[in-house]
């Protein structure tokens, strides 16, 4: 494992990178990557903005947000931005540096509802416009599907990451998402770029673990994270604190492991 050293300290903040946390299959650890990478590099001295397009708002949640207390969300700014203020829908979290744009089941709505809009796959870009300045790291949670809430991700995104669980089903539909990617490149947004594939949930205790994690490093050799997150009970106790890891069990080898997902992020030019 490459030792990845403390970035410098930023003099400013902005503008932001945007990096879209994707995969189709659920249950992979997209949430609690985005949370978890979130808090580790607001520990780094980076402004980040969580996105949750998610209509089962688990990011939302898992930062201490109900979503049943919401009156507006990123929906509402999804179908009409100019009647509401980004800003004024951010939310602070407990961690430093560390706020949300938080979504709840209105979300769902907007699948069907942005098909009839011009330039719908741009609604999300328009949307993180006023604030890209503000932030350096902006990171969205999509929904697990390739759908036009997915595509709006990657065409606001410069930079992919893709949580990918150490088993073998999970490996088969990486070749389907790495072909939606292609696609949003070639049609809606040339700088997007696959930041890296993250393996999670990884057991190194058995076979079938290492070598599905063999199998993707072949497939992608230039495109694995070094970092691997290992399996935890620490994790759903952080979810159900409502608390990144980072601060809930802040000594703990899942705690460390994102703390150094961060690092490699931001050597390997992810962010900033």
């Amino acid at each position: 494992m490459p030792e990845f050293p403390d970035p410098v300290a930023l003099d400013s903040h902005g503008p932001a990178r945007i990096i879209s946390m994707v995969n189709q299959k659920g249950g992979v650890g997209k949430t609690t990557s985005v949370i978890n990478l979130g808090a580790a590099l607001a520990e780094l001295g980076r402004r980040v903005l969580l996105v949750d397009l998610d209509p089962q708002a688990a990011l939302s949640a898992g930062n201490g947000v109900n979503p049943y207390d919401l009156d507006v969300t990123v929906y509402n700014l999804l179908m009409d931005s100019r009647g509401h203020d980004v800003r004024e829908v951010i939310q602070q979290t407990t961690t430093e540096n560390l706020d949300v744009l938080p979504a709840n089941i209105d979300l769902s709505a907007a699948e069907v509802q942005l098909v009839n809009e011009v330039a719908r796959e741009m609604a999300l870009a328009r949307v993180l416009r006023p604030v890209a300045d503000e932030y350096d790291v902006i990171i969205i949670d999509c929904q697990p599907s390739l759908g036009l809430l997915t595509v709006n991700a990657l065409a606001a995104s410069h930079g992919v990451i893709i949580p990918l669980e150490a088993e073998y089903f999970a490996l088969r539909g990486v070749a389907l998402l790495v072909e939606t990617i292609e696609k949003v490149q070639d049609r809606i947004n040339p700088r997007l770029e696959i930041d890296g594939i993250l393996i999670t949930m990884f057991d190194p205790r058995t076979l079938h673990a290492r070598e599905v994690c063999q199998r993707v490093v072949e497939a992608f050799p230039d495109k694995v994270f070094h970092t691997t997150i290992n399996r935890t009970v620490k994790f759903p106790d952080a979810s159900v604190a409502a608390e990144p890891i980072i601060s809930y069990a802040s000594s703990t080898k899942g705690a460390d492991a994102y703390r150094q997902l961060a690092r490699e992020l931001i050597s390997r030019g992810g962010a900033a």
